[in-house]
């Protein structure tokens, strides 16, 4: 069940101040779930919304890790509105449970697909489902998750659905699409490169077939560019890297920011007012595709290709047993 986060037993500490880069967009009123919210880049876009006036629906796998970065938000914005609902999004049951949950609610303003595996195992291991592990966190469960809450999404005036990219996409070369669960030829890097381009390309294919049932709802993607937690903040329960990492954090500075900038892409994403003024796909990432001021920039080609499309969709329903769109 989703569960409010009280400022009065929680411990408050000084407010950071770290760049000076606001993303724009009032969120206040707004109601938006973020997946994978206690570390990470799912921990600063939740401050970062927190900071601008939304509702923050945490939606994370272990209790103990979703208290530890409510703490840590309220300690910086006391004032903000936080709930927690557990989600697992590897396991269509723990999907299945949030979907009911939160169906019952007025509306989903925003929905952030962020949670994910980025160190993926280095054989082959499967969900409690059966499915190939790195898809399933990161593609399956969330194919599942916003087919479930459309109808929240569809209550609110224009809502949108943010889904998470990566460089990676730029660099896997020719994806096994025809085997998306890597029966053959699994490795840990295009497990995950291939999981990245399976998320990415089901955004935008998601917003062309949205556009075409005449929904209000809108989605697109975003990258964090190259966003490591050795040159982000320590965070006590969030973000506390070991010395050794912090201390190549420092020779890495000319290509690396931290995971606080890493979130502004994601942020303007969901709260640009102008994000579809041009057309689609939408894709936000860093102004220097690694780091940077967000932009909106171009994905690479393998996901835009609406064969490649295709293969992806029917491999969610396939893994899902859920048909979205006829």
């Amino acid at each position: 069940m989703s569960e409010p986060y009280s400022t009065q037993t929680l411990r408050r500490a000084p407010v950071e101040h770290n760049a000076p880069y606001r993303a724009p967009g009032d969120a206040t009123g707004l109601r938006i779930l973020v997946t994978g919210a206690n570390a990470g880049i799912g921990f600063w876009t939740s401050l970062q919304l927190a900071q601008r006036g939304a509702e923050v629906i945490m939606a994370c796998r272990n209790e103990a890790k979703a208290q530890a970065a409510a703490s840590a938000i309220l300690a910086r914005v006391p004032n903000a509105i936080l709930r927690h609902v557990r989600l697992d999004v590897s396991s269509l049951a723990s999907v299945a449970n949030v979907v009911e949950e939160l169906g019952t609610r007025e509306r989903l303003d925003v929905l952030i697909a962020n949670a994910g595996m980025v160190h993926a195992p280095r054989t082959r291991q499967l969900s409690v489902d059966g499915l190939e592990l790195v898809a399933a966190t990161n593609y399956f469960g969330h194919f599942a998750l916003i087919t479930g809450l459309l109808p929240a999404l569809e209550r609110a005036a224009a809502a949108r659905v943010v889904t998470l990219g990566s460089l990676a996409t730029l660099l896997v070369g020719r994806p096994q699409l025809e085997d998306a669960q890597l029966v053959r030829n699994y490795s840990a890097w295009r497990a995950y490169a291939q999981s990245k381009v399976m998320t990415q390309s089901f955004g935008f294919e998601l917003d062309r077939r949205l556009q075409l049932e005449k929904s209000s709802i809108r989605a697109l993607a975003a990258h964090p560019g190259y966003s490591i937690s050795g040159r982000t903040a320590v965070i006590d329960g969030v973000n506390e890297p070991r010395i050794g990492k912090r201390a190549l954090a420092l020779t890495q500075g000319a290509f690396t920011q931290g995971k606080n900038q890493g979130a502004w892409p994601v942020v303007r994403a969901a709260l640009d007012a102008q994000a579809f003024s041009e057309g689609g796909p939408v894709f936000y990432g860093p102004r220097g595709w690694v780091r940077g001021g967000p932009v909106r920039t171009r994905p690479a080609s393998i996901t835009t290709d609406r064969a490649n499309a295709e293969l992806i969709w029917e491999a969610a329903e396939s893994a899902t047993g859920i048909r979205l769109f006829g």
